[in-house]
């Protein structure tokens, strides 16, 4: 690719895939049910599930997560999340890669973001977002893809949430997303010396609002991280 069609592909890939929805001040109500369902975006089953809190009332913004599994995993490798997303009435987007991981591409380039924007404007078809409120985030070989897409597309998601993140691969930056990142000390997968401590002081020179957690363990993260996490995001305790 030459330097011309790259630089026509990145205005492109900037201000077409992930577009801020038009704010309706009334909505129909869900097409699709309380709780999880899958999206049906795709013709085979990679596709996404989506996750929305009983406590939604149309009209009413809500923030929106979307979140990323680790390599060769599923959608259903983050449902663990779902009865906090209940709790925080936060509504979740779990999408699945294309292939067995997350693009490896330029961020923007590849075929999971042109899955990922289709979907999340689907969802905004469907509720009131919050446009405060509006994270990407991922495990693993997720988080590193959600890390690099977040900066990237920084003008459209306002958090990013990076667990036990991989690479970082930005090759743009937009916007100051807020970031929140955890990462285990014990981690041989993602070795947390050639990731998030590489990784934060290089976000933080770059005025970057970081939440940065270490915790004691592997590539696993603790449910009191996650937790966290959702605290951070919606700004306010649980009910637990």
């Amino acid at each position: 690719m030459d330097r011309r069609t790259f630089l026509r592909l990145s205005a492109a890939g900037a201000t077409g895939l992930w577009p801020r929805p038009a704010r309706a001040t009334a909505q129909a109500p869900p097409a699709l049910p309380y709780g999880a369902s899958r999206l049906g975006l795709s013709d085979d089953d990679r596709d996404a599930t989506l996750y929305i809190p009983r406590s939604y009332r149309p009209g009413v913004p809500v923030p929106v997560m979307m979140m990323l599994h680790g390599f060769a995993g599923t959608g259903d490798g983050v449902r663990g999340m779902f009865p906090l997303a209940e709790e925080f009435g936060v509504v979740m987007i779990a999408p699945e890669s294309r292939g067995l991981t997350w693009g490896r591409a330029i961020p923007g380039f590849d075929a999971d973001v042109r899955y990922l924007g289709p979907a999340y404007r689907r969802v905004a078809d469907i509720v009131d977002i919050d446009e405060t409120r509006v994270a990407l985030g991922g495990v693993s070989d997720g988080a590193g893809y959600a890390l690099s897409m977040g900066l990237a597309y920084g003008n459209s998601f306002t958090h990013i949430i990076v667990f036990m993140g991989g690479q970082m691969i930005p090759y743009r930056h937009q916007g100051k997303p807020k970031i929140f990142m955890t990462h285990g000390v014990d981690d041989t997968q993602m070795p947390i010396d050639k990731t998030a401590r590489v990784y934060l002081p290089k976000l933080k020179a770059d005025g970057y609002d970081v939440t940065y957690h270490e915790y004691q363990g592997g590539h696993r993260v603790p449910p009191a991280e996650i937790r966290a996490a959702f605290e951070w995001f919606a700004g306010k305790p649980g009910a637990q």
